[in-house]
């Protein structure tokens, strides 16, 4: 009769790893350094963003990217004292499930410099 013998793998050396990383800069950090530099690439990452508030479904990826780009010009406390909105009202507006009114909405986009357009939706060709 054979004994199977499980065994486990071995386990990564962590100590290398987190020499590695040392340097290393976080996709949200690298992400709001180049929305910070970029006016246009921000306005752009919004926009493309702001599209997915018509689908219900996915209401929290502009909501987050407002929140993203509020953060990369000055941060949320300052953003919201500029708005003169509350700090915890902001975080709560701009949260997945967050459902910011107009005002709050015009007045974060003004504080970060920009405004609220409309344009013709595409039409479909069929």
């Amino acid at each position: 009769m054979t004994t199977l013998t499980m065994t486990s793998p071995p386990m990564p050396d962590i100590s290398r790893r987190s020499k590695s990383l040392r340097g290393a800069v976080s996709h949200h950090e690298r992400e709001l350094a180049e929305l910070r530099a970029d006016r246009e690439l921000a306005v752009e990452y919004l926009k493309a963003a702001m599209a997915s508030l018509d689908n219900p479904d996915d209401r929290a990826a502009g909501l987050l990217a407002l929140r993203t780009v509020a953060e990369a010009h000055g941060g949320l406390a300052a953003v919201a004292a500029d708005a003169g909105i509350s700090r915890e009202a902001l975080y709560r507006a701009l949260s997945p499930k967050g459902n910011p009114t107009l005002k709050t909405l015009l007045a974060v986009l003004k504080t970060v410099g920009m405004r609220l357009s409309v344009e013709l939706e595409p039409q479909a060709h069929g």
